[in-house]
């Protein structure tokens, strides 16, 4: 899954098509040095400067209508040092590819979302994460970067070097400079395994505590309409691995996860009232399986139907009530829901704008079928989100600005601070980041 470009528009397009750009150019630097002469000559020609990677964002955060920066060439393990354990990679890396390549080095990330198609840099600015009780987001384990900022300079950052940027950069929305490459924290090569099983949904938020506390990884799946839940819990494992069976993993991940859903998606488009009798048969389709494999392929799973996403993060104690409350007025209303919402958690982090910056937080996300109507049901959710004091995900659709996000983070004066001393003209700006940041 990629962005489309058209070379005869110029039209830029994010993967769910809901964000479309018209760049003036494009530029495709094949070393940090051409970066940072792209970013100058944008400067001469007054210019502004984003970088994309895949458009997995669902929001504008990478639009731009002057200079667009791919950074596919700017891919590959620059070094590894096992002494330290850590591994710097160029920025423009896709996840998938950093993921085989550590695996071929006995090496892993100690978390994952659950995809892996976009680049480091795309992933780590908009706040990725997937589940754990004590391991964060993907930006939580970085310990150092390179960034070219509006003047042609690059930064080196980490706890020991400019600490201040490095604490606001590993989540900079692409407002501080452009990422060039990443220092992550690794660890050795481990298994994990996974049990999934269905479950009801007044179950999971009555023992929710519990399951946390005894998983490492915990996340389950609502389908609205129903009582039903999809559960996963990870933990670390001695081995041996038992992966999923090819035949069965086609049959539950492609077929059913991806081309059933896809044609169910369908139907409930074009039949929006049949959409609760297909949430019904969906939350039954997937059996219980247990398997062990190496720890990415565990944490990710293939995406292949388009939809739109909005997702909060909640104080981890008020996920009960927020999603009672979703689901009410899901109930209530005449929505048609036929995407399952999705929960999971994170510990508290030191990341000045991370979702989970300062506490430790529970995940809602929704979803629409691309090409359905979206705002009623995200307007409502948004609502119920907002009341308990929800910040949004960076990369997901919300309608937050600086204001209600000045309120949200206590760090967020910093991170404005630093944004108008690295770049006082706005080079890396765009209507997102003017909206969600201030002027």
């Amino acid at each position: 899954m990629s962005t489309t470009v058209s070379g005869k528009s110029g039209t830029w397009r994010n993967w769910a098509g809901n964000v479309t750009a018209h760049p003036v150019r494009e530029v495709v630097p094949a070393s940090v040095e051409e970066l940072s002469a792209a970013v100058c000559k944008a400067a001469e020609d007054g210019l502004r400067v984003k970088a994309v990677g895949t458009g997995h964002s669902f929001t504008a955060a990478a639009a731009t209508d002057g200079v667009l920066i791919r950074p596919q060439l700017l891919t590959g393990i620059r070094r590894i040092d096992r002494e330290a354990g850590t591994v710097t990679v160029e920025a423009g890396t896709p996840l998938k590819r950093l993921n085989v390549a550590l695996a071929r080095e006995g090496l892993s990330l100690t978390n994952m979302g659950d995809i892996m198609e976009q680049t480091v840099s795309g992933a780590t600015s908009t706040g990725t994460h997937g589940t754990g009780r004590d391991s964060a987001s993907i930006a939580a384990q970085i310990r150092g970067l390179e960034l070219v900022t509006a003047d042609g300079s690059v930064l080196t950052c980490s706890e020991k070097e400019n600490a201040d940027v490095f604490a606001a950069a590993r989540v900079g929305l692409g407002a501080l400079g452009i990422i060039t490459a990443i220092t992550f924290a690794v660890e050795p090569l481990f298994l994990l395994t996974a049990r999934e099983e269905p479950m009801p949904l007044d179950r999971v938020l009555a023992e929710f505590d519990e399951l946390w506390t005894e998983n490492e990884h915990f996340e389950f799946y609502w389908f609205p309409h129903t009582g039903s839940t999809n559960t996963k819990r990870n933990n670390r494992s001695a081995g041996p691995p038992k992966p999923v069976g090819q035949l069965s993993g086609w049959f539950e991940d492609e077929f059913l996860s991806n081309g059933v859903f896809q044609v169910a998606n369908w139907v409930g488009r074009a039949v929006p009232a049949a959409v609760p009798a297909i949430a019904g048969v969906s939350s039954r389709a997937l059996s219980a399986r247990t398997y062990t494999d190496i720890a990415y392929r565990v944490f990710t799973s293939p995406r292949r139907v388009r939809f739109v996403e909005m997702e909060y993060a909640v104080p981890r104690e008020a996920l009960a009530e927020t999603l009672r409350e979703l689901k009410a007025m899901v109930d209530r209303s005449t929505l048609r829901v036929s995407f399952p919402v999705e929960v999971r958690t994170a510990p508290a982090d030191d990341i000045t704008l991370s979702t989970a910056s300062g506490r430790d937080s529970a995940y809602i996300a929704v979803h629409m079928f691309r090409g359905t109507s979206y705002q009623a049901y995200f307007t409502a959710a948004e609502q119920i989100f907002t009341a308990h004091g929800g910040r949004p995900h960076w990369g997901k659709v919300h309608t937050r600005d600086a204001d209600y996000l000045a309120e949200a983070y206590p760090r967020f004066g910093e991170f404005t601070a630093l944004r108008d001393r690295l770049d006082p003209d706005r080079r890396f700006g765009n209507d997102y980041l003017r909206r969600t940041l201030g002027a």
